[in-house]
């Protein structure tokens, strides 16, 4: 029966304490996961997106967030004014344009 008190003796034995790296190795992880997969790229779109808006001039074809499709016919500060068909202009603001198409896109649709 000795053999019995000698286990239990062993495990009353407090465990060690992990290490702060240890404990703290997790949690970096987590972060440069979250920076590699979630960060960086929306830096980067935020970048090209900041770009495309200050290339922005009169006669490129653009669309915007909203779906429309039109011509560039004036810019100003906040505000681009875009034709999207024969005499009809509607203004949005310059961070709504999603993207600039290739000229001649408004031709082939119609």
């Amino acid at each position: 029966m000795d053999f019995l008190i000698a286990s239990a003796m062993a495990q009353s034995a407090q465990p060690e304490a992990p290490s702060l790296i240890a404990s703290l190795l997790p949690l970096i992880l987590i972060v440069v996961i979250f920076w590699f997969l979630l960060i960086r790229p929306q830096m980067k779109r935020n970048k090209e997106h900041k770009a495309l808006i200050s290339g922005l001039s009169a006669g490129d074809e653009v669309v915007t967030a909203g779906g429309l499709l039109g011509r560039i016919s004036a810019v100003a500060d906040s505000f681009v004014t875009v034709e999207v068909n024969d005499g009809v202009e509607v203004q949005v603001q310059r961070h709504s344009i999603a993207q600039v198409v290739p000229k001649g896109t408004i031709k082939n649709l119609k």
